[in-house]
């Protein structure tokens, strides 16, 4: 009887997470509750790093093989939510809740911020050429690229393309260096701008007509759609959620693209996203050399904005100038990067409001990353 007993219970143990735990499954739950932590406590991005930390912790509960609860295990329901960030539908669904929320008027009233936008990008390709000397393929050089862009959805999307086996790691660098970006973005700005330069005040946008409003996502979608089709699932929802935010007829469509659907979803990227982080996966040299790639591309991303700026200042005149303060908003970390700018801006003159001028840049950044993406796709795919 002693002996059923004794091997009934060694049998329960060799099936709990404590018959399986490694030292790998123990650092990766440090991390997750690192990931809440820095979500609730420092409220950095509250709505993603709660979901990916609580996600990296169930990830790495530890399990014996075969039992179908493994977010990589067929038949398993968090396998089940993972084919969203696998097959890449997830991001462009975040895409249709982020046009649907956004404003376009700063950029439509100030059309040339769209360039700071597209000088930020140049952090993605600067990391892609990186990534390519040190070793790695073309195609998971793109898919580690696109981090630069501060981009989560649209890391997902290029990396479930390019990088399969990946993408754990280069979604979370994503998400973490968005979050991360009121500690990070300051220091590069101030280091890259003079006092006098962060004093310019800059004219108040123009007021923009509901027409030019409702016709910017049409004219958008077929412009960069023609000139990068690769980049459609992303471009198109964002687009079409603008147009369901502007056209007011469409109120209630809009209502739930930028609310209940975006929200599922973020729960879900999030939660899966975070799950993908296995140890046995995810605690590899490469994802190390990930996370500061990640690092690097979004550095210069930021510093190809602002220098963008000091450059383009030397074109322009009087009330035209722009304050390079607003050129770290050419990211794509909407709004976050919009209101470091502004509370940058106001350490100089508490009374220069920079958050509208911003937001141009702001959400050029979000379409420059998925035309970078597309561009990547293009010849990569």
């Amino acid at each position: 009887m002693f002996e059923f007993f004794k091997d009934g219970l060694l049998q329960f143990l060799s099936y709990s997470g404590f018959g399986n735990c490694t030292w790998g499954h123990i650092i990766m739950i440090c991390i997750g509750l690192v990931f809440i932590a820095l979500g609730i406590i420092k409220e950095y991005e509250p709505l993603l790093l709660v979901p990916i930390g609580f996600g990296i912790i169930i990830g790495n509960i530890p399990f014996t093989d075969g039992l179908q609860v493994g977010v990589y295990e067929n038949g398993a329901v968090l396998n089940y939510l993972y084919f969203g960030v696998v097959k890449g539908f997830y991001p462009p669904l975040i895409f249709l809740g982020i046009g649907a929320m956004t404003d376009f008027s700063a950029l439509i009233s100030n059309p040339k911020l769209i360039l700071i936008g597209a000088a930020a990008q140049f952090g993605i390709f600067a990391a892609y050429i990186t990534a390519l000397l040190l070793g790695f393929s073309p195609m998971e050089a793109g898919a580690i690229g696109i981090i630069g862009g501060a981009d989560g959805p649209t890391a997902i999307f290029i990396s479930s393309k390019l990088a399969p086996s990946m993408m754990g790691a280069i979604a979370v660098s994503a998400y973490s260096y968005m979050a991360l970006v009121p500690v990070i973005q300051p220091p590069i700005m101030r280091a890259l701008t003079t006092p006098q330069e962060r004093l310019i005040r800059m004219r108040p946008p123009r007021a923009v007509s509901h027409r030019e409003k409702v016709l910017f996502p049409m004219m958008c979608i077929l412009l960069t759609a023609f000139l990068v089709p690769t980049g459609l699932p992303l471009l198109g929802m964002l687009f079409f959620g603008n147009l369901l935010k502007e056209s007011g007829v469409t109120k209630r469509l809009a209502n739930t693209a930028s609310g209940p659907l975006v929200d599922i979803v973020t729960i879900l990227i999030g939660l899966t996203v975070g799950c993908s982080t296995q140890a046995t996966n995810f605690l590899r040299p490469a994802s190390v050399l990930i996370f500061v790639l990640g690092a690097f591309s979004f550095v210069i991303a930021t510093a190809s904005g602002v220098l963008f700026v000091k450059f383009f200042n030397l074109f322009l005149k009087g009330d035209n100038k722009i304050n390079p303060l607003i050129g770290n908003a050419g990211v794509s970390a909407v709004p976050d990067a919009a209101r470091v700018s502004l509370v940058e801006g106001q350490k100089y003159d508490r009374t220069n409001f920079l958050l509208m001028h911003a937001m141009g840049p702001n959400v050029a950044g979000v379409i420059g990353s998925a035309v970078a993406a597309g561009i990547l796709l293009s010849f990569l795919y």
